[in-house]
């Protein structure tokens, strides 16, 4: 990430290939030797170990980049398997904890990201038979790490951005709690196989909560787009890396799009705002949509939506925006 000045990134929103899922063995494989090895010798934690060795490296970055007072979201899943005769949890959670933990940020409380199971049998084990049956597993995390204390906005323009970027009273109900079982999780398909791709309202949510509008947000494992995808719906700038260059026109693909997505999910959050306030006693109300809001700090809420997407280079894009103002009448 050499193109990335120091201290310079505001939020980082990432998903790693996740250690010891078979899918990802490969890659590893390819970055040491010594984990295909180790895969070979059925020794799994020998290639646990040195599979977070390779998601170090990229850690190591990611501390050098995030402004002082930025914040690293992960979303990791823990991984089961056999490996001969030994069925275990291999938990990549707390071992990126221990990362952070060890290089001085504040962990702060992680979410349970609950994604329902497709399959019609879900018994891990022995089936009906105690005690070597195992519970399934069904959720992921998002770990939340400050680098630093809180956030400070010293300038005109931050504090007014901060302001603008403010969600509603009842998304903060919603998006704050520590277990989420509204968004669905599930492989994604395309030209090149599968892809694990985390929803776009799961990086959409997460952007608005831990940034604000103007902020820089980066993710080294971009995959499909997903995470610059939802900055550009919420008026940030990103940078992503990924060294599959087969995604590249997946990606270019979905940014096509991205302007008719990044009203949807505006409009969405809007039409839902209004239908719950609507009959509702509010002492204020939104400066910019004349809509009622529950608390002062809403006000001030304002949307941007993407008037002009432009591609700069090869491997950067330009996009324009303007605030979107529609009276309530209208939704």
């Amino acid at each position: 990430m050499d193109e990335i000045p120091t201290k310079t990134v505001n939020f980082v929103l990432t998903s790693p290939p996740y250690p010891m899922i078979e899918i990802w063995d490969s890659l590893f494989s390819s970055l040491n030797p010594s984990i295909g090895q180790a895969l070979k010798d059925k020794d799994g934690m020998r290639a646990y170990n040195l599979m977070h060795k390779e998601l170090n490296k990229v850690w190591d970055e990611i501390d050098r980049v995030t402004h002082p007072e930025g914040i690293v979201c992960i979303n990791i899943g823990d991984a089961t398997r056999k490996l001969g005769n030994s069925f275990r949890v291999y938990a990549n959670h707390s071992r990126i904890i221990e990362y952070f933990e060890k290089k001085g940020y504040n962990i702060l409380p992680l979410i349970i990201w609950k994604k329902k199971a497709n399959k019609p049998n879900k018994f891990m084990g022995s089936g009906m038979l105690p005690p070597n049956a195992y519970v399934t597993h069904e959720h992921e995390y998002i770990l939340i790490f400050r680098k630093n204390g809180p956030r400070k906005f010293r300038t005109k323009n931050e504090k007014r951005r901060r302001r603008e970027s403010a969600y509603f009273w009842e998304e903060r109900n919603r998006w704050f709690s520590d277990t989420w079982t509204d968004l669905k999780g599930a492989p994604q398909k395309s030209d090149i196989g599968r892809t694990a791709a985390y929803p776009i309202k799961l990086a959409y949510r997460l952007i608005n909560m831990y940034s604000i509008q103007g902020d820089t947000v980066l993710d080294p494992f971009l995959g499909t787009g997903t995470t610059m995808i939802a900055a550009m719906c919420t008026a940030r700038n990103s940078i992503g890396y990924e060294i599959d260059t087969r995604f590249k026109n997946i990606i270019e693909a979905r940014i096509k799009k991205v302007k008719r997505l990044s009203k949807e999910l505006i409009m969405e959050r809007l039409q839902k705002h209004v239908n719950l306030v609507k009959d509702k006693n509010a002492k204020y109300r939104s400066k910019y949509y004349g809509f009622k809001v529950t608390t002062k700090q809403e006000q001030h809420i304002l949307f941007h939506r993407i008037k002009k997407i432009e591609k700069e280079d090869e491997n950067e894009f330009k996009v324009t925006y303007k605030p979107l103002k529609i009276h309530p009448e209208y939704l």
